[in-house]
């Protein structure tokens, strides 16, 4: 018998490292549990083995064990576009592959080839058929699947840098960025196929500037705003590390960052032992990362403060569409451990406030957020 009312939810960067997996998602398991249907972004690898790649300025791998602590922890849905998907070579790429199918979740955004990592399930939940594609935008060079080499989905950008005076030599520039035409023709070709096929798509996106409090790249809307166009429901979007706004397109929700989830410290996530004594504040090989927000300046932990604000984004679905859609505040500590904030908690009115500050930062509408309860509804 068909549910009147289904519950699905979804949650950005995931990366347990820690002796008991499972306390992890302590705080949330049973929200997960409790729902039809869960979304997580994997950040890293499932291997111990492999060399680090050329390409990588941070490692980033956990235990194989991770795949299983996902499942019992109620996730579904995995999407492994990650920048970090190739950090140790195609073996432990494809490793970490096995893992996750082995342990009875469904993987997106990335495959063996090109035809695998475009690939995407149709997951019937209780009468109602729900798509899910993943895509990723920030590839370190040769991470994007290919038609004889694995990796990740690619949805990349282009920057463009335009003088200001463009008969002055050595000016300021403005920036933009647009999204790869191949890469953009076939994400729409995979929405409009899996449109015919499914009552709902989702599309997972890895993507944006890090670290960096509200400012989305060019080349996000141009994704987004098309791939609704095309049939999407729903655009679920990771990687920054932080929030970003949230933007309704057509009525359809474009969750531009959901924030980090289970993250551990930076350095506890480190397989090298050298590695670990590493502080990303003061470490030469991430200058450049860590300059693109004055916030790592007088963080006290790894990310800058507003990195550990999260949500879950939580829509419902009714007669085979989506019916509500709009966020659970929660909070990452320092234990890695995520819990969702209750309306007594003042970190709710703080990540509402960060919310509606952010977006209207971004000269998008900010009344869309509307508490109702334990939530923030979009409308």
């Amino acid at each position: 018998m068909e549910k009147e009312k289904l519950v699905m939810y979804g949650v950005g960067d995931v990366a347990p490292y820690r002796d008991d997996l499972s306390s992890s998602f302590v705080h949330v398991k049973d929200l997960f549990q409790e729902g039809d249907l869960t979304f997580g972004q994997l950040e890293s690898v499932l291997s111990e083995t492999g060399p680090l790649s050329s390409c990588t300025r941070m490692g980033c791998s956990s235990r194989p064990e991770v795949a299983g602590a996902l499942k019992d922890a109620g996730f579904d849905v995995i999407s492994f576009a990650s920048n970090h998907a190739l950090d140790y070579g195609r073996d432990a790429f494809k490793e970490t592959l096995v893992h996750l199918r082995n342990a009875g979740l469904y993987v997106i955004g990335a495959g063996e080839n090109e035809a695998k990592a475009r690939e995407y399930p149709i997951i019937d939940v209780e009468g109602t058929k729900v798509a899910f594609l993943g895509y990723g935008s920030i590839l370190p060079q040769g991470f994007w699947a290919e038609e004889a080499r694995p990796g990740c989905n690619p949805a990349r950008g282009i920057t463009a840098y335009v003088p200001v005076e463009h008969d002055q030599p050595e000016t300021p520039c403005r920036m933009y960025s647009f999204p790869h035409p191949d890469d953009l023709e076939k994400m729409l070709n995979d929405i409009r196929e899996a449109k015919q096929k499914a009552d709902l798509v989702v599309v997972s996106m890895h993507w944006g500037i890090h670290f960096k409090e509200g400012v989305l790249a060019g080349y996000q809307k141009y994704y987004a705003h098309f791939a609704i166009d095309a049939g999407a429901d729903l655009i679920l979007g990771h990687h920054a590390h932080i929030l970003k706004p949230i933007e309704m397109y057509k009525g359809k929700a474009i969750f531009y960052s959901l924030g980090n989830f289970a993250m551990e410290e930076v350095t506890d996530m480190l397989r090298d032992v050298k590695a670990k004594g590493q502080d990303m504040k003061t470490s030469k090989s991430h200058t450049e990362m860590t300059a693109i927000s004055d916030a790592f300046k007088t963080t006290k932990r790894s990310f800058p403060m507003d990195c550990y604000l999260t949500m879950i984004a939580k829509w419902t679905v009714k007669d085979k569409k989506i019916d509500q859609v709009g966020f659970v505040p929660a909070y990452l500590p320092e234990d890695g451990a995520p819990y969702v904030v209750k309306p007594s908690d003042p970190k709710f009115k703080e990540i509402f406030d960060y919310m509606v500050r952010i977006t209207k930062g971004q000269n998008m509408d900010p009344d869309i957020y509307h508490i109702d309860g334990d939530w923030v509804e979009l409308t």
